[in-house]
C-alpha cells in the first residue's frame, strides 16, 4: 500500500475489513501451512482463525466474531463448495459483520456489495447500461455496467447482498438463476460471464423482517441457511460491547475515557431483560419495546454516550450521558416505547438499590 493510499486510508470515516486488519491479513497468508482452494487468498483454518483470533507466527489475531466456533466453521465450509450462505438473525447479532470479515479474509475484496431495499432493482444484480453511451454508439463493452455479482463472478471473488428479504421478489428470482447457472447472459451483446472458481454469494436476512418480501422455497434451496444467534450469556455479550466500543472509539478518537465495568454492566442489563421480556433472574416479566434492543444498539448506545461526555462533560462518561443514550436507544416510537421504558424505570431499575440510583434519576428526568 502506497504512502498516500495509507493517508487516504486513515482519513476515511470507515475502513473496510481488508484494509483495518491488513496487517493481520498478511501474517495469516505468510504463515498459512493449509491449501487454499482455487480463488482463496488463504486456507479456510486460516480464515477461521481470522474470524474467532488465534496467532499466526507471533501475530495476535483479535476475534471478530464472538459466538459459537462452530457456526463459523459451517460458514467457511458452504463457501469451499458451490454453495451460496444465507446468514440469518435478529438485528445486532453480527451478520453483515461477519459477512464482511468472511469476504476480506477468502477474497481480499469486501466491497463487492448490493445492499437490498425496497428499491433495489433487477440491473444492480445483473447489470446495467450507461445511457449516454448506449445512445451514442448502441450497445458495447464500454457501456456495459457491471454489477457487484457480476464483478465478483468475473474475478471469482464472493459478493455480498445485504438485507435480502428487504428486495421485491423479481429480484429475489434474478438471483436464482445466478445462483444455479452460475452466469449472467448479455443478450444485447450475444454474450455470457460464467463465474470463476471462487465466485459465491454471502446473503443476510433479518429475522424481524421476514414479512417483508419472503423468500422463496426455490430462492432458499440455493442456500446453506446459518442462523446467528444473540449472545448467549451475559459474559459474552459485555466482551463484546467492550471490545467494540474500545475500537470504535479509537476509530473517532473520542476524547473521553472507556466506560467502566460497572456502566457496561448496566446497559447490556438492560438490554438483556428488555430483550428477553423477563429480569435476568427470571423473577419478574419485563414489556419489551418495539424497536430492536440488539448487541449492535448498545455498542451505538455508549459510543455515543462516550462522545457526549467528551465533547459537553470532562471526558468521564456519568450517569446523564448513558441515560441520554439509553433514552434514544430503546424510545423509538414515542407514545408507546416511552410507556415501556418508564415502566421499566419504576417497576426494576428503581429498586435495584444505591448503585443504580443516579442512572435511575438520570433517566427518570429524561423520559419524564
Amino acid at each position: 500500500m502506497t504512502k498516500s493510499a495509507e493517508n487516504n486510508g486513515a482519513a476515511l470515516l470507515r475502513q473496510p475489513a481488508e484494509v483495518l486488519y491488513a496487517e493481520e491479513l498478511e501474517e495469516l497468508r505468510k504463515t498459512d501451512e493449509g491449501k487454499a482452494p482455487t480463488g482463496w487468498s488463504m486456507s479456510p483454518r486460516a480464515v477461521l482463525t481470522f474470524i474467532t483470533g488465534g496467532k499466526a507466527g507471533k501475530k495476535i489475531i483479535t476475534p471478530k466474531y464472538m459466538g459459537n466456533n462452530r457456526l463459523v466453521e459451517m460458514a467457511i465450509a458452504t463457501l469451499v463448495t458451490d454453495r451460496a450462505l444465507l446468514l440469518i438473525g435478529e438485528p445486532g447479532t453480527a451478520k453483515s459483520w461477519l459477512s464482511e470479515n468472511l469476504a476480506a479474509a477468502i477474497s481480499g475484496n469486501s466491497g463487492l456489495i448490493v445492499q437490498g431495499t425496497a428499491g433495489t432493482t433487477e440491473e444492480q444484480v445483473r447489470y446495467s447500461w450507461n445511457y449516454a453511451m448506449l445512445l451514442a454508439n448502441g450497445p458495447s463493452q464500454e457501456a456495459l455496467v457491471k454489477s457487484p455479482v457480476m464483478r465478483a463472478m468475473e474475478t471469482g471473488r464472493l459478493a455480498r447482498f445485504e438485507e435480502i428479504s428487504r428486495c421485491a421478489s423479481e429480484v429475489q428470482d434474478a438471483l436464482i438463476s445466478i445462483l444455479s447457472e452460475k452466469t449472467i447472459s448479455v443478450p444485447e451483446l450475444g454474450v455470457e460471464t460464467g463465474a470463476r472458481k471462487g465466485f459465491s454469494v454471502i446473503a443476510t436476512a433479518n429475522t424481524r423482517d421476514k414479512g417483508v418480501n419472503e423468500m422463496s422455497a426455490a430462492l432458499k434451496r440455493r442456500f446453506n441457511i446459518i442462523v446467528l444467534p444473540a449472545p448467549a450469556d451475559m459474559e459474552t455479550e459485555v466482551e463484546i460491547v467492550r471490545k467494540r466500543v474500545a475500537e470504535i472509539s479509537a476509530s473517532y478518537e473520542l476524547q473521553a475515557s472507556l466506560p467502566a465495568e460497572e456502566a457496561l454492566v448496566k446497559v447490556v442489563t438492560i438490554f438483556r431483560e428488555l430483550r428477553s421480556g423477563m429480569t435476568l433472574d427470571k423473577k419478574e416479566k419485563v414489556k419489551s419495546p418495539g424497536g430492536a434492543i440488539s448487541t449492535a444498539e448498545a455498542i451505538s448506545l455508549l459510543t455515543g454516550s462516550m462522545a457526549l461526555a467528551a465533547s459537553f462533560g470532562t471526558g468521564e462518561l456519568r450517569d446523564q450521558d448513558l441515560a441520554a443514550g439509553l433514552q434514544g436507544a430503546i424510545v423509538k416510537d414515542d407514545d408507546k416505547d416511552r410507556l415501556v421504558w418508564k415502566e421499566y424505570l419504576d417497576q426494576i431499575m428503581k429498586k435495584r438499590g444505591s448503585d443504580w440510583r443516579g442512572l435511575y434519576q438520570a433517566c427518570l428526568e429524561l423520559n419524564g
